[in-house]
């Protein structure tokens, strides 16, 4: 007793066909209009709008991608099972405007390397000339401030080795504050102006390098962000545009041998 063939179901694969076009025509309409909304308003000017355009460009440049691989998808279903008749000419046909729409996506997203690259060069400068700019304001503080104390310092303690209450010293030198030796300085107001001037010096030298450091690490924190901003963005664009260029130019390709052979 032979077993009856299977009946497959007519309605599954125009069904599909349709879940496939509507899926990648909403992705695709959703993404265009996703990025018409970041372009507005245009400040082309402003480098920080250019890293954010950018950067949203190629983090939803997957959506598009998939939304012309479906639609491409769900035209070819409907061609395989015969559902849609063979359009006469390019203009009227659906996947040549897929195609050509991959293309002009290919190319943008080649462009968006060059645009960013440029963005994170300006970008850096300025930032490292804000490092700079800070380092530098630090500094004229910090001399401002050791030149201030060192006059304060010279007076009070001019008025304390002159003083004749010598708990106040003493309490002085025992608390660590000034050196043993700080008597001699009594009747030697120069030596007691040279001793302060080194231990400002020691004091601005110490401070310096603690600007040095820090500067030094902001500008290599900058760096690094920019390196990955840069590699992240470039080679996630460059993958983008391969991918729309492929599907762009082999379907326009196929297309227009499709058109000369019928």
């Amino acid at each position: 007793m032979t077993s009856e063939p299977a009946v497959t179901s007519p309605v599954a694969s125009p069904l599909a066909a349709i879940a496939l076009k509507v899926a990648g025509a909403i992705a695709i309409l959703s993404a265009l209009l996703d990025f018409l909304i970041l372009l507005i308003p245009p400040n082309l000017t402003n480098v920080q709008w250019q890293l954010a355009t950018t950067t949203q460009f190629v983090d939803r440049g997957i959506v598009p991608l998939i939304g012309i691989a479906l639609l491409l998808a769900g035209l070819w279903v409907d061609s395989s099972i015969g559902r849609v008749a063979q359009p006469k000419s390019l203009t009227t046909d659906l996947r040549f405007w897929a195609c050509a729409l991959a293309s002009v996506l290919g190319l943008v997203y080649l462009l968006l390397i060059l645009l960013h690259l440029n963005a994170v060069r300006l970008s850096t400068q300025t930032a490292l000339a804000q490092v700079g700019t800070e380092a530098g304001d630090a500094a004229t503080q910090l001399q401002q401030r050791l030149s201030t104390e060192l006059s304060q310092q010279q007076s009070q303690l001019g008025t304390l080795l002159q003083s004749e209450n010598k708990d106040l010293l003493n309490q002085a030198i025992q608390s660590g504050q000034l050196p043993p030796d700080i008597e001699k300085y009594r009747d030697d107001p120069d030596g007691l102006t040279q001793f302060l001037q080194q231990r400002a010096d020691q004091a601005k030298q110490q401070i310096e390098a603690q600007i040095g450091t820090r500067r030094a690490e902001a500008e290599r924190r900058v760096k690094t962000e920019a390196w990955r901003s840069g590699v992240r963005i470039s080679v996630t664009s460059l993958l983008l545009s391969a991918g729309f260029s492929i599907i762009g130019w082999l379907g326009l390709k196929r297309l227009l041998s499709l058109t000369r052979s019928a």
